[in-house]
């Protein structure tokens, strides 16, 4: 069963991250920051959605800092009860959480249809495969708003290298992705058949 292999999966994924040295993840959101300014530049975006990583999860937080002192809009996920998200401009002195405890910015809340008008949407994984399956954590926030969006921007997952998988379950209501952000470079995924 899909759901169960996605569980064994999730939970392999989070000891690994769970495990790694604070010197790696320092080196890894350094090479992170570096990956997804070439992104940037490579894109011209010059609005994004992103999220704040949260401790174990590959770092977001330097390169969301360097693109807004670029003057790039960036919004932040806020997660709503309902399994919808919010959005919030990137506010590097004021962070809160949201409905499910996911850090977000404070202030002015916007609604599901703000990311409508980004350039670049970067998302979190916990693993992806060539072909643009991505696994996300089991909330299906981000399927929700990918597969409702009418015009879509390229969507990158940033994920640890090793997190770029031969193959991931796969149900049909998972939404591919455009490729992959890691410390070792920028793939390009394929699309599914």
């Amino acid at each position: 069963m899909v759901a169960d292999e996605k569980r064994a999966l999730r939970a392999e994924l989070r000891e690994r991250r769970r495990i790694r040295t604070s010197t790696e993840r320092q080196n890894a959101e350094a090479a992170l920051t570096a990956q997804l300014r070439t992104l940037v530049e490579q894109t011209g975006a010059r609005s994004l959605s992103a999220y704040l990583s949260l401790p174990d999860e590959p770092g977001t937080r330097e390169f969301l800092r360097w693109a807004d002192g670029e003057g790039i809009q960036v919004l932040l996920p806020v997660s709503r009860e309902d399994g919808l998200l919010d959005w919030a401009p990137f506010d590097d002195e004021h962070e809160e959480l949201d409905a499910v405890g996911m850090p977000t910015s404070g202030g002015e809340l916007l609604g599901p249809i703000a990311i409508n008008d980004v350039d670049l949407i970067l998302v979190p994984a916990a693993c992806v495969a060539p072909d643009g399956t991505r696994m996300g954590w089991g909330q299906g926030y981000f399927d929700k708003t990918l597969g409702s969006m009418e015009r879509r921007p390229p969507v990158y997952a940033v994920i640890f290298d090793e997190e770029f998988v031969d193959d991931v379950p796969r149900e049909r209501h998972d939404v591919p992705i455009d490729g992959v952000v890691m410390p070792r470079g920028i793939v390009t995924c394929s699309a599914h058949d």
